[in-house]
């Protein structure tokens, strides 16, 4: 059973991983500059998504597999710094600069929270952080070490998830005023892809 201490060294941990900018806040916020607030918050859900399924497998033990094995590690890693590199490449070669603010079509917001989702989803990093940091608060042995890690797993991605809808919110301001001047809206659209591809690059250096 977790205890009171433990709970408040796990949400004070977790807190300063929440605040601390990482590939997530990077993603989430260039999609919303180059693309508008709904844009943003279904990029939110799909990066909480993925980071959910990790919980998952960690607590299942799927994620161990990625620990042992170097093979199935390299694997995950290079699909999807190619994946990253791909939404990349289509942001630099969009010939309408930004997206409009308000994304309808539901195809386009299904891709939208897709995307984000599979962004983690592909990132082994994740699953081997999360094989690090969580079993640190479940006791060895406990019959409920996995209700627990779960637990564990579902606040640490409810309060990720809350933060970022803050810096959505922050970001999505400053989005729509870049919309007014359509030369800073075709640099935001450059340099987003940039950041995607530079978010892939920095996967492959990832090492278990």
């Amino acid at each position: 059973m977790l205890q009171a201490h433990e709970f408040w060294l796990f949400f004070s941990a977790s807190f300063l991983l929440w605040i601390t900018p990482g590939p997530d806040t990077v993603y989430i916020l260039a999609r919303t500059l180059s693309q508008g607030r709904v844009a943003g918050l279904l990029s939110v859900f799909g990066v909480s998504a993925g980071i959910l399924a990790h919980t998952l497998f960690a607590a299942t033990g799927l994620s161990a597999l990625l620990a042992t094995s170097a093979l199935a590690f390299t694997a995950v890693k290079f699909v999807g710094a190619a994946y990253l590199a791909y939404l990349g490449i289509q942001a630099l070669r969009a010939h309408n600069k930004l997206a409009p603010a308000s994304v309808t079509a539901f195809r386009r917001r299904s891709q939208l929270f897709y995307q984000g989702f599979l962004t983690n989803l592909l990132n082994p990093k994740i699953a081997i952080f999360f094989l690090a940091f969580l079993p640190q608060f479940v006791a060895p042995g406990a019959s409920n070490s996995s209700a627990v890690f779960l637990f564990l797993g579902g606040i640490f991605v409810l309060g990720g998830t809350l933060w970022c809808l803050f810096l959505v919110t922050f970001a999505a301001s400053f989005s729509s005023a870049a919309r007014s001047d359509s030369r800073l809206s075709g640099v935001i659209s450059k340099v987003t892809g940039l950041v995607y591809i530079g978010l892939g690059l920095n996967l492959l250096r990832a090492k278990l």
